[in-house]
């Protein structure tokens, strides 16, 4: 398989691409130092990362669970980028598991949980000084309604329950 990953990656590239790489590192057809250079090259880019997230984190493989050094190596290369879309996607898969408890909706609930689990294992293991910065202000902002992250909360119109469970999932980080 050619790995040519372009400069100019989409989205839809991006998740494309890491539905293929899962793939061949379930079915054992490349070695770590091959995996961590092509997620090297993804996270180098927006792109690149959110499509990597995407399909890495809500697999009902049990990569993500068990994350290889390489992987891990990997996503070390790009803190900037890594480290706000791991705390956002905390956030985001947290509050997203009240929504479908609400929604009676068990089954994604779960999933939207184990999205969570993972992202918070994701951040423990690549141990990014930017990580623990961005979710210290994503608390801060929490607990005073009001800071760098207030866009992002008032975005996505998260309510009281959903940013108290946020707080509880960055506190068990």
């Amino acid at each position: 398989m050619n790995w040519h990953i372009p400069n100019n990656l989409s989205f839809e590239e991006a998740l494309q691409l890491t539905e293929t790489l899962t793939e061949a590192i379930v079915n054992k057809k490349l070695k770590d130092d091959e995996i961590q250079e092509i997620v090297t090259t993804l996270v180098n880019s927006e792109n690149g990362a959110r499509g990597f997230f995407v399909i890495y984190l809500t697999s009902d493989l049990s990569l993500a669970d068990n994350p290889s050094e390489g992987v891990i190596n990997a996503l070390k290369t790009s803190p900037e980028i890594v480290s706000e879309l791991l705390v956002k996607n905390l956030a985001m898969s947290s509050a997203m598991a009240i929504t479908h408890r609400r929604n009676n909706d068990e089954k994604q609930a779960q999933s939207s949980e184990k999205v969570a689990q993972r992202n918070g294992n994701l951040i423990k293991l690549t141990n990014l000084d930017l990580s623990s910065q961005k979710l210290e202000a994503l608390k801060q902002t929490i607990i005073n309604n009001n800071g760098s992250y207030q866009g992002f909360l008032e975005k996505w119109e998260y309510d009281e329950e959903q940013k108290q469970i946020i707080k509880k999932n960055i506190e068990k980080i």
